[in-house]
């Protein structure tokens, strides 16, 4: 798992740390796989969210 001290990433944030396209976690915020919070125009992920994000989509 991927460790950092904030309690929340940005989209832009995780794009990078999953070297996807930003679109890609937008899809995946639409489609439900991801859980984010919209504030403004911006939305933010929480720590617990997206690793339970990488525990489901972890191949055995």
């Amino acid at each position: 798992m991927i460790k950092n001290n904030k309690e929340f990433y940005k989209t832009e944030e995780l794009a990078s740390l999953l070297q996807v396209n930003v679109m890609t976690i937008y899809r995946y915020i639409k489609a439900g796989r991801l859980k984010a919070y919209k504030i403004g125009r911006e939305f933010r992920i929480s720590k617990n969210d997206f690793n339970n994000f990488l525990d489901k989509v972890k191949t055995k």
